[in-house]
Formats: C-alpha cells, structure tokens, sequence
C-alpha cells in the first residue's frame, strides 16, 4: 500500500494518477478556502476531485487555453501528469498540466 493513498484529500495529488498522463477537461474554475488560503481550484467534467492552482500550472493552462481569464478555461482540454519537482529542499511528487496531445 502506499501510504500517500491512506490520507483521502478532496483534491488531486499527484498519487491520484498513478503513474499515468490523463486527458481532462476544464469544467469551471472556482475560488476555495484551502488551509488558511482562498485558492483558484481547477474542476474538470466527470471528476469529483479538482486540482489546487499554483502560479506553474495556472501559467500552463494560460498558454494551453491562449487566455488568462480563467472564464473562458471551461472546456479546454489539458492533460495531467505527476512529476518529482524540488519543494522547501526535498524531492517531491506534484502534479503538472500539459498540452493535451504532448
């Protein structure tokens, strides 16, 4: 088992994917409280989880959709992977967004 998989979120985490690039597609952008923060939350159509917006992944999906307004996002298509990227001085798993046919 991993552990990872042991503590549910109600959002994407890169052990979501297992491994695996997922073609989605942008329902709708909504503003969240997410621990102490209010955060852009990604949601794609038939996926119950959505995916928590950094600066990276939001400036991806601003190049994918040719906008930054999230708005006009709903109903590109992006495709999601997980990577190992440097956070706080550790090596750890994220979630990435890119163009749907990479």
């Amino acid at each position: 088992m991993n552990i990872q998989t042991a503590f549910p979120s109600a959002y994407l985490k890169a052990v979501d994917l297992q491994g695996r690039r997922v073609l989605v597609t942008i329902a709708h952008v909504k503003l969240e409280d997410v621990g102490d923060d209010h955060k852009p939350i990604l949601y794609f159509v038939g996926k119950e989880k959505g995916l928590v917006l950094n600066k990276t992944n939001a400036n991806m999906i601003t190049e994918i959709a040719g906008t930054d307004e999230t708005d006009e996002w709903d109903g590109i298509k992006v495709c999601l992977y997980s990577t190992k990227v440097d956070f706080q001085g550790k090596r750890v798993d994220a979630l990435r967004v890119d163009y749907p046919d990479s």
